[in-house]
């Protein structure tokens, strides 16, 4: 097959980290071909009759590299799972049972489909939340309740379903693109820059006593906005995908009976909070990683029928050339876009 548009992820940034693991070395190899998540021409099919692909269809990629009994991904396809082969190459071979055909005739661009992989792993996250919260507050109505995202395409996807399912959202954003793209999309903006200094200190910064008091002051005013968008409850579901840097602030937000619910760990993986706390708040603690490989039809068609997609012309696409670029700038945040994309060949 041969890549169309490819998605750039955090666990590309991760792989060119080495952090938090050196993924040639988890699998033995000396050279990996990153992109597990993208748009592609099928070109030939080595395969039985029985197929669900033929040549010439464009296909999502399905990252999934070794599964578990359930059919959950235990290593990702071009990421950590050995002999796998990404989409940061013209062209490339694959199982068969990796690729999802787009629907036919679809209402969408190639570009909005090329996200897909924040939405799948969106749905399965809040599916898994969402219902975590039910098991404790069983028939509240969600109106009542606050959603709060930080994060990225993930957390917006995710909010986008609790807005669907009737809850009040609100997503923290660092820039003037980000917050009028949330406020357009039905989503509260809460803008990241009024607190300056809400994550933890770095290590060098530790002894500064002026950097704490800063600190206390900035989560102190995120706390008195969370409180005016929960009427003084909290946040019912918080969608944590940043990690360590801002923990404790998620587990501060949070209401009674709520849920964290973490499907990414951009900035942090090793987390502590007081076991004891969160027992007594009733704090369910949600992780999840990708989706159910025999979920993927059904995603699919949810988001076909319900536009339930990345917003026509929100991504940014580089071209292949470029990729080095797209790298530098993800890694340094110069990119506006929740969908940034890397274009391998034409349609």
């Amino acid at each position: 097959m041969e890549p169309i548009i490819g998605s750039w992820e955090a666990n590309m940034d991760h792989a060119l980290t080495r952090s938090p693991i050196d993924v040639c070395s988890s699998r033995g190899e000396d050279a990996v071909v990153l992109g597990n998540l993208g748009v592609v021409r099928v070109l030939k099919v080595n395969a039985g009759q029985d197929v669900q692909v033929r040549e010439g269809d464009l296909c999502l990629l399905m990252p999934f590299g070794r599964l578990d009994r359930f059919e959950y991904a235990e290593l990702a396809y071009a990421y950590d799972c050995p002999g796998t082969i990404g989409l940061l190459a013209e062209r490339t071979k694959l199982d068969v049972r990796l690729l999802l055909r787009l629907p036919d005739d679809t209402a969408y661009s190639l570009t909005q489909w090329a996200a897909y992989g924040r939405y799948f792993t969106a749905w399965d996250n809040w599916q898994k939340a969402y219902g975590c919260w039910r098991t404790q507050v069983a028939d509240d109505d969600p109106a009542n309740h606050l959603v709060f995202g930080w994060g990225g395409g993930v957390a917006f996807a995710e909010l986008m379903l609790a807005k669907r399912a009737g809850f009040r959202v609100a997503m923290a954003a660092g820039s003037d693109e980000r917050v009028a793209f949330l406020r357009e999309n039905g989503i509260t903006p809460v803008d990241r820059r009024r607190f300056p200094d809400l994550s933890l200190p770095t290590r060098r910064e530790r002894t500064d006593r002026d950097r704490h008091q800063r600190r206390r002051t900035s989560v102190a005013d995120f706390l008195n906005v969370v409180k005016n968008l929960s009427d003084g409850y909290g946040v019912a579901i918080f969608v944590d995908n940043i990690g360590e840097p801002l923990y404790d602030v998620t587990l501060s937000a949070l209401a009674r009976e709520g849920v964290v619910a973490t499907c990414g760990w951009k900035a942090g993986m090793r987390l502590s909070h007081l076991r004891g706390a969160e027992s007594i708040a009733r704090h369910i603690h949600v992780n999840t990683h990708v989706w159910r490989l025999p979920d993927s039809p059904g995603i699919r068609d949810f988001m076909e029928a319900e536009g339930w997609i990345a917003p026509e012309g929100s991504d940014v696409v580089y071209d292949f050339d470029r990729v080095p670029e797209l790298a530098d700038d993800y890694a340094n945040g110069r990119i506006g876009s929740y969908f940034p994309m890397y274009r391998v060949n034409p349609l």
